[in-house]
């Protein structure tokens, strides 16, 4: 069972059904864990042939109603999403710098249903920090600011402004070669998702890697390979890839491919160093 799934359930029964209820409208809690799992892919960064490090302190930033429903529930909400955040990192083998906290703040500039998760690592002030995958770094750098992510539903009309680029070039467990310095990410509607494993998978499920909101794709939908050249398959999905204006299945992609699964278009981006 995926880490995802297994944080949902566990809020399941939280509450005696509460969180059930509060979260049937608008933001979904499982959606903020998935945001937060690709806030830790998008920023990892190879301290050594050991230990990538991967944010430990994040914030998701909420509109006004959806933070006022939510704000009565927010310590123990926060504490389960500290707790996936730990349990994905640790099937990664991430390694953290200090203490995981999740906090939620309100952010008057976004919409109802509209959410964003910034990040930062901080490094612990014990002396032996705290770790997923093994010990911190015996030098351990300042303070990081991951770039924020915006992950607005359809039709919101880019109310979230897309994140800067996220760790260059470093690739986190089971990825790419640490020989290969080609960055590689994906932009979907005006949002940029790092490439930092070796596949990324895209669907409509929240199990993908990259969640894509569109009736038209399936749970998982396509895989990019982050090869020398990348490609891109489909994953036995009902409508299909269409690559360069070609229908597909399998494809090489090249900088500025366009994938479109569904009404949706992919460009793939890639660059040295």
């Amino acid at each position: 069972m995926g880490v995802l799934k297994r944080f949902e359930q566990r809020l399941e029964g939280l509450v005696n059904g509460t969180f059930a209820k509060v979260f049937k409208s608008e933001v979904q809690p499982v959606e903020i864990a998935g945001a937060l799992q690709r806030e830790c892919d998008n920023n990892a960064t190879i301290w050594n042939r050991e230990r990538t490090v991967v944010p430990n302190d994040f914030i998701v930033e909420l509109s006004d109603g959806d933070f006022d429903r939510l704000a009565p529930y927010s310590g123990q909400l926060s504490q389960e999403l500290a707790g996936m955040v730990r349990e994905y990192a640790k099937q990664q083998r991430y390694t953290f710098m200090g203490e995981i906290t999740v906090s939620l703040e309100k952010a008057p500039n976004l919409d109802t249903g509209l959410y964003r998760v910034r990040s930062r690592t901080l490094a612990s002030s014990s002396a032996g920090g705290a770790a997923a995958g093994g010990a911190p770094p015996t030098t351990p750098p300042g303070p990081t600011h991951g770039g924020s992510y915006g992950y607005p539903q359809p039709g919101a009309g880019g109310a979230v402004p897309p994140p800067p680029a996220g760790a260059p070039g470093a690739y986190g467990s089971g990825g790419a070669p640490a020989a290969d310095r080609t960055r590689r990410w994906v932009e979907i509607n005006g949002n940029r998702h790092q490439i930092s494993r070796s596949t990324l998978v895209l669907g409509r499920s929240t199990e993908a890697d990259v969640r894509v909101d569109d009736p038209g794709v399936s749970r998982r939908h396509c895989e990019i390979q982050a090869t020398e050249p990348a490609t891109v398959r489909d994953l036995g999905s009902t409508n299909g890839i269409v690559v360069d204006g070609h229908p597909t299945k399998h494809a090489t992609l090249r900088d500025g491919s366009r994938i479109v699964v569904g009404s949706t278009t992919i460009i793939y981006r890639q660059a040295e160093g």
